[in-house]
């Protein structure tokens, strides 16, 4: 068991750390502890890397989630060894990375990456009752692509019943930014060497229909005005 949390750092204006492994140790002034921000994050990536400790040895695993609330949820086939591993609850470590922009000094020592990221602890339980499954499979799809849930079919008894949905509480979590331009040397200023921020975004492209459709359905609004969430950019000043 985690033991009790130390305490904030000082003049980070975050909060409380929930544990002491939530706590961020590395550039603290960068770790966050509001849950509002941590939620802000998850809704905009689309990626989570889940670690857990297997017969094997460490693995991670790079997977589609969800949020519903103060949880998480992961989903993947009843035979995956990682989800497998979570039928009677496991221990898990996920990570969700945005990065923002990439931080070009005059020195190569401080080149760096503006990014939000969240590092969830918990114990995922299986959602086993096949209506919360269902749903959250529907909080997965909407996760990914908003408003598709409304134009496809439904998932049957025997897709539901082949597919293994885990819970994780956000209970434990942390969030940790870096934004801003670079920071040099006193010596490196006068450098005649260029220095900034290469913005970085996800966009999507224009849609292409699959090649066995029939008929000529017209194309979606899901996939016609398909965004992500608008996220806190990184290359404001701080």
């Amino acid at each position: 068991m985690p033991t009790a949390p130390p305490p904030p750092a000082a003049g980070n204006g975050a909060g409380a750390p929930p544990s002491a492994r939530a706590t961020v140790r590395r550039l603290p002034e960068r770790g966050r502890y509001d849950r509002a921000q941590a939620h802000a994050i998850l809704d905009e990536g689309l990626v989570a890397h889940v670690g857990v400790a297997s017969d094997d040895g460490p693995v991670v695993i790079p997977m589609l989630y969800g949020r519903d609330g103060d949880r998480l949820l992961l989903h993947g086939s009843p035979a995956s060894r990682l989800l497998r591993a979570g039928k009677g609850g496991t221990d898990m470590c996920v990570a969700v990375t945005l990065v923002d922009g990439l931080v070009l000094a005059r020195s190569a020592f401080h080149h760096s990456m503006n990014y939000r990221s969240v590092v969830v602890f918990g114990r995922a339980t299986p959602v086993a009752d096949l209506a919360e499954r269902r749903a959250a499979l529907d909080r997965l799809v909407e996760h990914i692509v908003p408003g598709r849930t409304a134009e496809v079919r439904e998932p049957n008894e025997r897709e539901l019943r082949g597919t293994l949905v885990l819970s994780l509480p956000l209970d434990e979590c942390s969030v940790k930014v870096r934004t801003g331009g670079p920071v040099d040397e006193d010596e490196d200023m006068d450098l005649p060497v260029w220095a900034g921020v290469v913005p970085l975004a996800t966009v999507a492209g224009a849609p292409v229909a699959a090649g066995d459709l029939r008929g000529d359905p017209p194309m979606p609004a899901s996939a016609a005005r398909y965004a992500r969430p608008a996220g806190a950019g990184g290359i404001a000043a701080r």
